[in-house]
């Protein structure tokens, strides 16, 4: 005689219905934690710090190989092509660095992306808001580091070692830095630390980290730190005010047009000029905030 099979409870295949939808997801209450964003924060400063290097050695080892160390070393510093090869090992480093902070997002699928993450326009803080609130931001940027002073850099030397350096660098400053950082910064790092610490701690730290990872570009030059450091307490106090990401990321893309455009156009119109020195601050955003290759040389 057969046992009669009990039927399981209704709730039991809930998580199996077809079209259940995924759980929701509140920016400013991720599921991840500080030590989660602290470590996608750390490994795209990683990845930063030693990709290009690595990206570099089949270079030096072909056309530097047998060559004195230190002479080698002071060539490769001022090698275009060099330059350059550090400056396209960037994109890769941005892509992985996005294919992380999804991972984290979504749980590996489990959350929707964007809405984690905060990607969406606030209700007063729209496109056209966005874009006025960049060029005032890039007006007041220029000014505060002409009054603190700017001197060229390393990065700007890099810019100036030859026209593909200055393709590349703005390609990046537009079509992936903007989006990279703001994502890390503030649609993962921001979030973890306001969740544990409130929104004035989390302002705080997220500035002082952007400013600090760009301080190695700039630290000869104390006026595009400062703008720098106005750039980051900006866009972190627009994502703390509207609880979105996608207005620091215009704002951020906005910014970074501007420079480029002017790169761009002192490249082609003022070439074979002399150049006067520089009011504005210099290019910032190459992100994920790689210094220049040959300072770890």
């Amino acid at each position: 005689m057969s046992t009669p099979l009990t039927p399981l409870p209704q709730e039991s295949f809930a998580g199996y219905e077809e079209g259940t939808p995924p759980p929701a997801a509140d920016p400013d209450n991720p599921h991840w934690g500080v030590g989660t964003a602290f470590g996608v924060w750390l490994t795209s400063l990683a990845l930063m710090l030693f990709f290009p290097l690595i990206a570099v050695v089949p270079y030096v080892f072909v056309y530097y190989r047998g060559q004195d160390f230190a002479r080698s070393a002071e060539a490769l510093a001022k090698d275009p092509t060099a330059l350059l090869i550090g400056i396209a090992a960037t994109l890769p480093i941005h892509l992985v660095t996005l294919a992380i902070v999804w991972a984290v997002a979504t749980g590996f699928r489990r959350r929707p992306f964007w809405q984690a993450v905060g990607w969406g326009w606030s209700r007063n803080f729209g496109f056209w808001v966005c874009v006025l609130t960049a060029l005032m931001l890039y007006v007041a940027a220029s000014a505060l580091a002409y009054l603190l002073g700017v001197n060229k850099t390393p990065f700007d030397e890099m810019l100036e070692s030859s026209a593909g350096a200055l393709f590349a660098t703005a390609f990046l400053a537009t079509a992936t830095a903007p989006l990279v950082e703001e994502l890390v910064y503030r649609g993962v790092l921001y979030p973890a630390l306001r969740k544990v610490g409130g929104a004035a701690l989390a302002v705080i730290v997220v500035t002082f980290l952007f400013s600090f990872v760009h301080y190695w570009q700039y630290k000869n030059s104390p006026g595009t730190i400062a703008a720098i450091t106005l750039l980051s307490l900006s866009l972190t106090i627009v994502r703390a005010w509207t609880g979105r990401v996608l207005p620091c990321f215009v704002i951020h893309l906005v910014f970074n047009g501007v420079q480029v455009i002017m790169l761009l156009f002192e490249h082609f119109i003022g070439a074979g000029e002399p150049q006067p020195q520089k009011a504005a601050p210099a290019l910032y955003e190459l992100l994920t905030h790689a210094p220049p290759l040959f300072l770890f040389l």
